[in-house]
């Protein structure tokens, strides 16, 4: 077992937009931290202005996280107090937070939620849409477009196959161009583009991607986009998408090729198929 360290890593929740937002516990932490690491310390800088503090920051971004790392692990070792902020929500939603939160516990340092707004959860609350949860997608991939409709699709799929809505983030140029997408995949799609939330100029525009492209007039701020009334997949979809997922799951549990056809096999899967989707489940676990 792993001996802990001394210090402390604080994860700390920061407003989406308005800076009212931040919690008093958030403040203290903020106040009590040794370190602020920030995704972006211009954006922290603004955010302790606001409440009257001066601490030490350093950026922790996904240009110099890996260079970054050893250097906050020392400091955790020696006994200090790291506050982790993003530019806005919750570190490690979208954000390379992620990576110092697993160093961390790989070290036994003891790690502490200090919880805020996110945007997400906000924007799937404004959207009025009744459902029992939620599939999150962050951002998708910007560029090939080949691996951005590729992810897109994956995520469409999986979103109608349960049934939920899907969230999903994207930058101002993109959206346009991200709702032609939905509305040839499916016009009847419903969607809420969510656009500055809880800030001065916050506006939400519904309605099918069409009708929000008509709509949409402001292409500025930070976005979210749900999307629901999702048309689930048609039963030779579902079937592939489920067979896939087996013979993924049989080379993740260490099963040779012919092990994985045997698998597909008795999932009821027929003997051609069975082999391509065992040779593509192989292919893709050999990938660096």
């Amino acid at each position: 077992m792993i001996a802990p360290v001394g210090g402390r890593l604080l994860v700390v929740g920061t407003p989406i937009g308005n800076l009212g937002d931040l919690t008093p516990r958030a403040a203290a932490a903020l106040r009590d931290a040794d370190l602020v690491v920030a995704e972006d310390t211009r954006v922290a800088a603004r955010l302790l202005a606001h409440l009257g503090l001066r601490r030490p920051t350093i950026s922790f971004n996904d240009h110099n996280a890996a260079e970054r790392l050893p250097e906050l692990l020392r400091r955790l070792a020696a006994g200090e107090t790291l506050a982790l902020t993003t530019d806005a929500g919750m570190p490690g939603i979208s954000d390379p937070g992620a990576r110092l939160v697993a160093a961390a516990r790989a070290v036994a340092v003891a790690i502490e939620a200090v919880p805020g707004p996110t945007a997400a959860t906000t924007a799937v609350a404004l959207s009025g849409v009744e459902a029992p949860g939620f599939l999150f997608g962050g951002f998708l991939p910007s560029r090939p477009a080949s691996a951005r409709a590729a992810a897109l699709e994956r995520l469409l799929t999986v979103a109608g196959s349960v049934r939920l809505p899907l969230v999903l983030y994207e930058a101002p140029p993109r959206v346009r161009s991200l709702l032609a997408a939905l509305g040839s995949r499916q016009p009847d799609l419903q969607v809420a583009v969510c656009r500055e939330l809880t800030k001065l100029h916050e506006e939400v525009v519904s309605g099918t991607p069409a009708e929000v492209n008509t709509s949409l007039v402001e292409l500025r701020g930070e976005f979210v986009i749900v999307i629901w009334s999702i048309a689930p997949p048609t039963e030779s979809a579902d079937g592939e998408l489920q067979a896939g997922l087996v013979a993924a799951a049989g080379r993740a549990g260490g099963l040779s090729e012919r092990g994985v056809v045997e698998l597909l096999r008795a999932s009821g899967v027929g003997r051609r198929e069975a082999y391509r989707l065992a040779r593509e489940a192989s292919s893709t676990n050999s990938r660096p």
